[in-house]
């Protein structure tokens, strides 16, 4: 089961999905075959800093106190080195080369780590949806990177389809909506010669 996750703090850690519109986070169901990515995380901004208390502060009873955080600063303007969520202190740090730049890094002390595509906060609803989908696939074998060239590719062709379709239109190739707005062509009606028939 995919969940996608919108939960204020004080939501019960046994139940998956929650509503509230704080914090877009999807997570793939715990299973016996680990998946490459555990689910994914759609922020509203790249303030790291205001950003990671409310989802650690949601991961915490899931998973456990979420201890240190990771990223690849490429698309992170500034990385704070700590950040204080509900009581206690996150540590986060960055690796360039080691770590895939679409990807959060969480790490549980004593439980275990967790890997989340970042879904660019930008991102359009249809690719932001698609892409917290394919993050959240319990048998998911794509990594975080090749998830976003997956989805700039459906972009593409759908904008490509789009295009086309547009053309189609604008040269007939559909009928007009309204019957009324469609032009008539008139019929013609001509005689044709007698012709005198074969005996």
């Amino acid at each position: 089961m995919t969940a996608t996750i919108s939960i204020p703090p004080t939501a019960e850690a046994d139940g998956r999905a929650f509503s509230s519109s704080s914090l877009r986070l999807s997570l793939a169901p715990t299973g016996p075959a680990p998946a490459l990515l555990d689910g994914a995380w759609w922020p509203r901004s790249r303030d790291l800093e205001s950003e990671l208390p409310s989802l650690t502060a949601v991961l915490d009873p899931l998973w456990g106190r979420i201890t240190r955080v990771t990223v690849n600063p490429i698309h992170w303007p500034v990385v704070p080195r700590k950040v204080s969520v509900d009581g206690h202190v996150v540590k986060v740090g960055w690796f360039l080369a080691e770590q895939d730049p679409h990807e959060l890094l969480l790490l549980s002390y004593r439980t275990g780590r967790w890997n989340l595509l970042v879904v660019p906060p930008r991102t359009t609803p249809v690719s932001a949806a698609w892409l917290m989908a394919a993050a959240s696939d319990p048998l998911g074998t794509s990594t975080a990177s090749r998830l976003m060239e997956e989805a700039a590719r459906l972009r593409t062709v759908s904008e490509t389809d789009r295009a086309v379709e547009a053309v189609w239109d604008s040269e007939g190739g559909h009928e007009a909506r309204d019957p009324a707005a469609r032009p008539r062509i008139p019929t013609v009606t001509a005689a044709l010669p007698h012709q005198p028939m074969a005996r």
